[in-house]
């Protein structure tokens, strides 16, 4: 084979020519310098990467299961640059305890993987009244993971053996009682102080800065004085409303659909019933709920004898609490407001029916069907708008998958408009003005979304004038804008600016005179304590705060006492300064026994806390971790105010 490539060079150039260019053609460089970016290491661990797109794909699911488990919590939090590098964090950590597991040779037997899975709640939930396992709902249980029920299997499995090498640490770390009572008195001991403030708004009036030098803090400090890179822009949003407006359905669907389902439609048919609880939980001894079962056996052939006495039995014998002195009424209830077993029996039976005795998790019942409300079937005419909701609704969220296809190739393929792709699928072009890289105040939406707002502000939108990609701005939403008008960062003007610029320049001198002040006085108050005009004292503790700033407080309680009173200054930078006087040690109170195991449990997690950080960042150095992603900064100015000037 070798001899016939070497034999014809020429047609194997051939041949590769028509297999990469079209690709290039159909994709672009572009859209291959973007798969490559991709796959760019974020981190390593082992010598193993973690690529851009891992972590793409593991914050995207982290999210996800916020927004599920939250649904109210802000979605700027979960987009934010800490937030991803927190996920970030995690993966590596994950990658290190994985790796520690398997060098260490740690492993899960299937004894121990079948008992995770027992003792599992969600599993649990998932068994049958016969405890054997819904196998149908495990599966679906598994699959929202994305996984088969094996590979559900094998992630726990994993998930075990992992938990192994922290598991050394975390299970035999104590702190002995007499070493947690010392740091703890000494934590929580307290101190009485007095507290004297010089605050930069006091000095305020007593600067008086010239013109020059404003122009001097100006010129020096531009950097402060920037107004924010800003974007209007046109958009389209793909949403499960704007695929519903695209379908349409025929008046014969509607009929049918209404045929299938007018029973449903109408309304949930309700049942009443009363019922006789001999209570056994799912905790109870197989011989108590033995006993609990033969005692409602008994209580049925009574009932059976004498259905008329169903109510006198109930007040008499029945253990529900709720419902004893009704006679054992329910009152109406739907299907899904009863616990299975007994919902299952209730909706089974006619009226009048007696059931045999049913089990549930909370004992034996025996239930008497007192009465059946089954809604009025509404007309064709009353439900037509509703049945057409629904049906649009169940067709959109077919449909999503394949125009979301649709209108992400669009944006890509012709990426010098939104005209194209907006026309094809019937969207609304929308625009936005003033937008910067963070959500301006106030806004809503795809607007405030933090990674949308990344796409804008890319090099591909804003230096080759193009569609940004197709951005999930939400659960069934994509979004994709394209930059109209861009106006770089820039320096605001003196002239604009100037108020700032006098109000910094002010604060700045004020904070200067306030600690030469604090200063004077804390050599004048060391050397003549008596002297010392103090404010009422306090008594402070790392509990009991007494609201002073944490600068004070921390100083106050780190201070030597060695000779009391003792005095302390605290430069509090842009706020002033302080001067702490320390009249005493106040010991901390005696707990009782009680507070005081709790407290040394507490001490104790906090001991075995450190000793397994301290561990796994041993485990990041065996494991030679470097995470190349830069750490999200801090912003502490915000100019918006004036860059609006």
């Amino acid at each position: 084979m070798f001899d016939f490539v070497r034999k014809h060079t020429k047609i194997m150039m051939f041949v590769m020519f028509l297999l990469i260019i079209p690709s290039f053609v159909l994709f672009g460089i572009d859209g291959y310098n973007r798969s490559r970016e991709n796959g760019l290491a974020v981190a390593r661990v082992g010598g193993h990467e973690i690529t851009q797109g891992e972590w793409d794909a593991a914050h995207k699911s982290e999210a996800d299961r916020l927004r599920a488990s939250m649904p109210n919590l802000d979605a700027k939090l979960l987009d934010s640059p800490e937030a991803r590098y927190a996920t970030l964090e995690r993966l590596v950590r994950e990658r290190v305890l994985a790796q520690a597991a398997d060098k260490f040779k740690l492993t899960t037997s299937d004894a121990r993987l079948a008992r995770e899975l027992q003792e599992n709640p969600t599993i649990a939930s998932l068994r049958l009244p016969d405890g054997k396992l819904d196998m149908e709902r495990y599966r679906q249980l598994a699959a929202s993971q994305g996984l088969t029920p094996e590979g559900f299997e094998a992630r726990v499995r994993q998930d075990l053996s992992v938990r192994q090498v922290e598991a050394g640490v975390i299970s035999t770390g104590f702190s002995a009682a007499s070493v947690a009572d010392v740091s703890l008195n000494a934590f929580f001991e307290k101190r009485e102080v007095q507290i004297a403030s010089f605050t930069t708004s006091e000095f305020a009036s007593k600067v008086a800065p010239t013109e020059a030098e404003l122009d001097a803090f100006y010129k020096a400090n531009q950097a402060l004085f920037q107004a924010p890179e800003q974007a209007s822009i046109e958009y389209v949003v793909l949403d499960l409303e704007a695929v519903k407006k695209s379908i349409s359905i025929n008046e014969a669907d509607l009929k049918s659909y209404y045929d299938q389902n007018a029973l449903r439609l109408s309304g949930n048919e309700e049942r009443r019933a009363s019922h006789i609880l001999i209570n056994a939980g799912k905790d109870a001894s197989a011989a108590d709920r033995q006993k609990a079962k033969a005692r409602a056996e008994e209580l049925l052939q009574v009932v059976r004898k004498s259905p008329d006495s169903f109510a006198e039995v109930a007040k008499k014998n029945s253990q529900d609490t709720g419902s004893a002195a009704n006679g054992g009424d329910l009152d109406f209830f739907a299907r899904g407001a009863m616990v299975k077993p007994f919902e299952a029996a209730a909706f089974a039976m006619k009226k009048g029916d007696i059931s045999e005795v049913v089990e549930s998790d909370f004992g034996y019942h025996i239930i008497k069907l007192t009465e059946v409300k089954t809604p009025k079937q509404r007309s064709f005419e009353e439900l037509r708008a509703s049945i057409e909701a629904d049906l649009k609704a169940q067709q959109a969220q077919r449909k999503f998958a394949e125009t979301a296809e649709a209108f992400t190739n669009g944006v890509y393929e012709q990426s010098d408009s939104l005209k194209p792709v907006a026309e094809k699928l019937k969207l609304e072009i929308k625009s936005a003005a003033n937008l910067t890289r963070n959500p301006v105040p106030g806004a809503t939406g795809v607007l405030a979304n933090a990674k949308f707002l990344a796409a804008i502000f890319g090099p591909d939108s804003i230096e080759k004038k193009r569609n940004t990609e197709a951005i999930e701005t939400a659960p069934n939403q994509l979004t994709a804008a394209r930059i109209t008008q861009y106006t770089p960062a820039r320096t605001i003007p003196f002239t604009d600016v100037r108020s700032v610029v006098r109000d910094r320049v002010v604060a700045a001198h004020a904070a200067e005179l306030a600690k030469k002040q604090g200063l004077e006085k804390l050599l004048a108050w060391k050397a003549a304590p008596a002297s010392a005009l103090m404010p009422t004292a306090l008594v402070v503790s790392r509990d009991q705060s007494q609201n002073i700033p944490p600068q004070v407080l921390s100083a106050a309680l780190r201070a030597d006492v060695s000779a009391l009173p003792a005095f302390v200054g605290v430069d509090l930078g842009a706020q002033g300064y302080a001067i702490v006087k320390i009249n005493k040690i106040v010991p901390r109170p005696t707990p009782t026994e009680s507070a005081a195991k709790q407290d040394r449990a507490q001490y104790a997690q906090w001991w075995i806390g450190a000793e397994n950080q301290a561990y796994y960042n041993l485990l990041k150095e065996t494991f030679k971790v470097e995470i190349m992603a830069a750490r999200p900064a801090r912003t502490s100015i915000d100019l918006s105010v004036a860059a609006s000037k």
